[in-house]
Order: C-alpha cells, then structure tokens, then sequence
C-alpha cells in the first residue's frame, strides 16, 4: 500500500528547497528517491505539484506520497505473446489492450515483460531489473505494435533513434466530434499535470516539447476515425493532445472521453464503447532501421476486435 504524509513547513527559519525538506523530514528518502516522487507528481504544495527547487517560506503544507516498492526482479511467466518478428538482436510483437509494459506498483506480474523472460530470457540489461530490454512504452489499455531489445547494442541503437525521433509510429484512434479540417498538427509543451498527478497536461509548466500529426480517415455521427502520426513520444501525448484540442478519445475516462458518452443518440453504439472499457487507440505502424544490420524494417497490425466491432457498426449505419 501507499503510504501518506503531510508536514507543515514552520513558520521561522531561514527560506529552504522542497526537495532538501522532505530529505530532512522524512526518515528512510534518500535525495535520488524524493527527487523521483517530485518528478512523478506524487509530492505537492498547498496541493499544487512543484518543482524540486522550489524554496519553501514557511507555512506550507507539504503533502507526499509514497508507493510500495516494486519487486527486484521480474520473474519469468508462460504468457502467450503475438510475435510479429524476431532474431538475435529485436522483438516485435502487438500488445494487446490491458497489458502493462513492465511490473511496477500494483501490477508486480502478467506484464509484457514477464511474458518477455518466459519467451527468450535474453533481454537486455540497459533498462535495469524492473524494464529490462524495454526501450518504449505503450499504454496498458493501447494496444499495438512495440520493439523490444535483447541485448545492449540494440538497445543503445533502437534509443537513438527515438531520442532523434526518427522511428516512424502511426496510431488509429477513435474520436469524438468532427474536427474542422482533414488534417493537421497540435505541437506544445507536456509535463505532469499541476494537481492530479495520474494525468498529463499541454498547460504543464515544465513540460517536454510533443508533436502530433494528424489526419481524419473517416467522418461519423458524433464521432470521426483519426490516423496520428507522432513526431515526439511523451507519455499520453495523442490523448492530451486530442482532447485539448476539443475532442477526446472514445473510452478515455482520464481525458474527458467518458463524458461525452450521453452525447450519442445511438443506444447500439454506446452500448459498443461501454463494452470496450478503454481508449479507443491502437499503435498500428512501427517502422525502424534494426540497430545491427541498418535494414528498415517496418510493421503493421490490424485493429483489434473490440476497435473493429465499433467501426464495422459505423460503416454499416453510413452505407444503410
């Protein structure tokens, strides 16, 4: 479990910096390990989400969170997988929707990577015990295709390419409302969102620069099918993007997609989207040069059913 503290920074004493506070404060963080809480969203001031060199005056209420350490090392599990390619060096495989990409606090098991050491046990060391050959991540509910490293010149070449975001990925998402033009683009800054800490915001202040090019495949009643291409790669970036630019993914609760349900006057189609029970986003294509040979190799998964049983719905209300 979570554990919870609150301190109150005293009034007197001489002004002094978030991070060094709660070092101070708490027994048992070490600087390195209050400086990831900060960076996760999990430490606020006054309730707001701030900056590990923020100077504290006195008064302040300092509220921090910290959860249970993940386990050492992930343990091999026989966990079907849909390999799409492998040798010695990569593998390609589509995630399926609700599979987290390595274990972490409150999935210790049945995560890609576990799967991962149940099929090869080679996978490389670079992304330490907890993520090892994991060079990009996935949401748990996205599904799709993702490249895994199995030893570390590999990982060093694949990291490369998406540090200079050469790697190519284009994603299908289902979205509400129909935006004015055919395509475009959303460029902004994301980081942690100021007060919730599970969501990421384009209003953050210390955000990452994050490009999203987009384009409209098909138009619907109340909602329109989207192929995105990402320039950049931060974390929920399509789904931030989409729905602050006025229309959320389907099925996304964190982003204000769940909202928007009541809108659809077809009671056929939201029964449809309750039953997905997630984002309504698939990364379709990967496409990268293999870090040993230099051959570009490229892949492309079909949606999956789920995704598939709502456009197929769609399509025949179109053409009937």
């Amino acid at each position: 479990m979570e554990s919870h503290f609150t301190v109150t920074v005293p009034a007197e004493g001489e002004p002094e910096r978030l991070d060094q506070f709660i070092v101070r404060s708490l027994d048992g963080l070490t600087r390195s390990a209050v400086q990831r809480l900060i960076d996760d969203g999990r430490v606020t001031v006054n309730g707001i989400v701030e900056k590990a060199s923020l100077k504290l005056k006195g008064g302040e209420v300092v509220a921090v969170e910290v959860p249970p350490p993940a386990p050492a090392v992930p343990q091999a599990e026989e966990i079907p997988l849909d390999i799409l390619y492998e040798d010695g060096d990569v593998v390609v495989v589509n995630k399926p929707a609700g599979m987290v990409v390595h274990p972490g606090a409150g999935n210790p098991g049945g995560t890609l990577v576990n799967a991962l050491l149940g099929h090869c046990r080679d996978l490389s060391g670079i992304g330490g015990e907890i993520r090892p050959g994991i060079v990009h991540r996935i949401d748990k509910d996205t599904s799709g295709v993702l490249v895994v490293a199995k030893n570390d010149r590999a990982h060093d070449g694949l990291a490369r390419q998406f540090h200079d975001h050469t790697i190519k990925r284009i994603y299908l998402a289902l979205v509400f409302g129909s935006p004015r033009e055919d395509k475009g683009r959303v460029e902004g800054a994301i980081g942690r969102h100021p007060t919730d800490r599970l969501r990421m915001s384009g209003k953050a202040r210390h955000g990452k620069r994050a490009v999203t090019h987009w384009k409209v495949l098909a138009r619907y009643p109340g909602l329109s099918l989207l192929q995105l291409r990402l320039e950049t790669g931060r974390t929920h970036q399509i789904r931030v993007h989409m729905a602050e630019s006025g229309h959320p993914l389907v099925g996304d609760e964190l982003y204000g997609g769940g909202g928007r349900l009541a809108n659809l006057r077809d009671p056929v189609l939201r029964k449809l989207i309750r039953e997905l029970g997630r984002q309504a986003l698939h990364a379709k294509t990967l496409g990268f040069v293999h870090p040993v040979t230099a051959d570009y190799l490229e892949f492309d998964t079909p949606l999956p059913d789920d995704l598939q049983r709502i456009i197929d719905y769609l399509e025949s209300v179109a053409g009937g």
